[in-house]
């Protein structure tokens, strides 16, 4: 699969400096980590679950968790697997690549139970989603190994950070060191780490309204950066962070102003598609992506294939970010330079790490062409 493999090859010819990399559920887990883009949440109940991953697929999808936890009741989690098992059958039977398949699990004998259940359809399956994670959540990466031996195929992890314990501060600090060496034991095994922002939300009864960014509300953004602090350095011993999951995909009355700017729609006679944004409430979600990859997080969670356009548009690197990271990467022995673009100082030693970050970026989303915007991006992938 690659990144917006779904438009038209001329045009994206014409979008990019330099193309993505195709890549699969087999590449270097470094790669996939930030290959994930905007991972599609959906419940395991759907009927018609085979289906939706197949028009997910085609719709620039590259990643999907079918969730047997909180989005879906106590009561129907029996049916719930069934139906997981039946339509991932169907998808193997319809021959056709779905994006990378990840289950979101209850208990760590339900990761081996399934991998059981689904016999030869396991091979769709890339890894597992581990809810609620903390320091003794060992078990879960254990049963994703075991199953991994027996069906034969490579499966990974993603920890879940939403524990009231990763929230408060009085534990949160020592929760997640402790997480950090259960995860180093296991580093090999770990996709990515991901930050249920709607559980650390609930620790204090709240809930983000469309308007605002989980940045805004300091208590989980508290939590967050400390996640980061812990588990998304720069040094080698941490992991991609994913961005929280964004909730809204429905018009409502509006409280504040509109988040994006008229004129880069308007140089682009755009003017239509920032409307559409606005009345779905993905200005919030786009200025919530910016805020992600400014503050170490790469990815998010998505609750709607409206959403994905979005992220993905905004996580192609920009022919200036090549431009001073190419630069940064040039200079083996340090020293600050002018930015091509003549509008900043590059500092190669304390902007290394930010360029070799940026580069994989760039490897699976592609780097814009010079004179290329977000908007003809956010066009091209699905925004119209």
């Amino acid at each position: 699969m690659r990144h917006f493999d779904h438009i038209d090859s001329g045009l994206r010819k014409r979008l990019f400096h330099r193309q993505p990399r195709a890549f699969d559920r087999h590449d270097d887990p470094a790669v996939l980590a930030v290959a994930l883009g905007a991972t599609l949440y959906s419940p395991a109940t759907r009927p018609t679950l085979a289906d939706d991953v197949v028009k997910a697929a085609r719709r620039g999808v590259t990643s999907m968790v079918l969730c047997l936890e909180d989005a879906i009741a106590d009561e129907d989690v029996p049916a719930a697997e069934d139906n997981l098992v039946a339509q991932l059958r169907r998808v193997q039977a319809g021959g056709q690549e779905p994006p990378l398949l990840f289950v979101r699990v209850r208990t760590a004998a339900q990761i081996g139970a399934l991998a059981v259940r689904l016999g030869a359809a396991a091979a769709l399956i890339s890894g597992f989603v581990l809810p609620k994670f903390t320091a003794v959540s060992g078990d879960c990466l254990e049963a994703v190994a075991e199953a991994a031996d027996r069906t034969g195929h490579r499966l990974l992890a993603m920890p879940v950070i939403e524990s009231h314990q990763a929230v408060y501060r009085e534990t949160r600090s020592e929760l997640l060191q402790d997480v950090a060496a259960l995860l180093a034991k296991h580093r090999e095994r770990i996709l990515a780490v991901r930050i249920g922002a709607t559980d650390m939300s609930a620790a204090y009864g709240l809930r983000r309204p469309p308007d605002l960014t989980i940045y805004d509300i300091q208590p989980v953004a508290g939590a967050i950066s400390e996640v980061v602090n812990i588990l998304g350095r720069a040094d080698g011993t941490g992991f991609v962070v994913t961005g929280p999951v964004w909730e809204y995909f429905s018009a409502g009355e509006r409280m504040f102003k509109p988040q994006l700017r008229q004129s880069p729609f308007e140089r682009q006679r755009a003017a239509p598609l920032r409307e559409r944004l606005i009345t779905s409430d993905l200005d919030g979600l786009i200025r919530e992506v910016h805020l992600d990859k400014a503050n170490g997080l790469i990815g998010k969670t998505v609750i709607h294939p409206t959403h994905v356009a979005a992220v993905h548009a905004l996580s192609v690197v920009t022919h200036e970010e090549y431009c001073d990271a190419s630069d940064i990467l040039g200079e083996a022995g340090g020293g600050a330079m002018a930015s091509v673009y003549a509008n900043k100082m590059n500092e190669a030693k304390p902007h290394r790490a930010w360029a070799e970050r940026l580069m994989l970026r760039a490897q699976v989303f592609g780097v814009a062409a010079e004179d290329v915007t977000f908007v003809e991006l956010l066009e091209a992938a699905g925004g119209r």
